[in-house]
């Protein structure tokens, strides 16, 4: 008796380290909940699921490039393709990304205009903002731009997902980033579309020593920058199954 119940605590002991590990990655690297909240529905994306086929285009500065890191299979949108294709084992699933450094947001919205009209997608993850607030251009002229490209995908059919620009101290002090953060809040829900907040989950997670890499040493810092990619796709995919929650009518994960 004594030694079946033995067996038996040590089969739910073995059973529960896999979920375990499940829940510390839903929890995307302890970011504050309220992050990780898509605050809009992911229709078109339940969809092409629900097809069995995906293909999301990531649209961005050097960020979206993975630099720094220690090869492109872990720059964040890999990793997301990654974290997708594991919980999703029969979902055929494309990640295709066009960046470059200095990308405007007028440039990006051109962007990926011609990228739909190539090759439809449906879902974008679009992340602007950082070369308008370092440039200090008008912020008016980012929200236009912000505004032209979210119709242009509204009428392809595509849902988006904006995203801020990475936190930085050094960005911070040589930039007047805030007016450029309260536009895109603003922008993502007069269009009623997702926003993920990298600026505020990147300060978080250094505050509280999960990830920091500007103070990194620089031995460390390709680790620490592997690292950081892989807490923005884990938070990323659990944004983005908020909003896949959100257009079922189903209870959140």
């Amino acid at each position: 008796m004594i030694r079946a119940l033995r067996l038996l605590v040590a089969g739910m002991l073995t059973a529960a380290v896999p979920l375990a590990a499940a829940r510390a990655q839903d929890r995307a690297c302890n970011a504050p909940p309220e992050l990780l909240e898509a605050g809009a529905p992911l229709p078109a994306t339940v969809r092409a699921v629900n097809a069995g086929s995906l293909r999301i285009l990531v649209v961005g500065g050097a960020s979206v490039l993975g630099p720094g890191t220690s090869g492109p299979a872990a720059a964040w949108p890999a990793r997301l393709e990654a974290l997708i294709a594991a919980r999703r084992p029969g979902l055929k699933v494309e990640v295709a990304v066009k960046g470059r450094r200095g990308l405007g947001t007028a440039e990006s919205a051109a962007l990926l205009e011609a990228e739909l009209a190539r090759a439809p997608a449906q879902l974008v993850l679009w992340a602007t903002g950082t070369e308008s607030a370092v440039r200090g251009r008008e912020v008016d002229e980012m929200v236009e731009a912000l505004n032209g490209g979210l119709e242009a995908l509204r009428s392809a059919g595509a849902d988006a997902v904006l995203i801020d620009p990475q936190f930085s101290r050094f960005l911070r002090t040589n930039a007047n980033v805030e007016p450029y953060l309260d536009a895109l809040r603003l922008v993502a829900g007069a269009h009623r579309v997702p926003l993920f907040r990298r600026w505020d989950l990147m300060r978080a997670w250094a505050e509280a020593e999960v990830v920091d890499v500007e103070r990194a040493p620089k031995p460390e810092r390709v680790a620490a920058t592997d690292r950081l990619n892989d807490c923005l796709a884990q938070a990323l995919a659990a944004l983005l199954r908020d909003g896949a929650a959100e257009a079922r009518g189903r209870p959140r994960p």
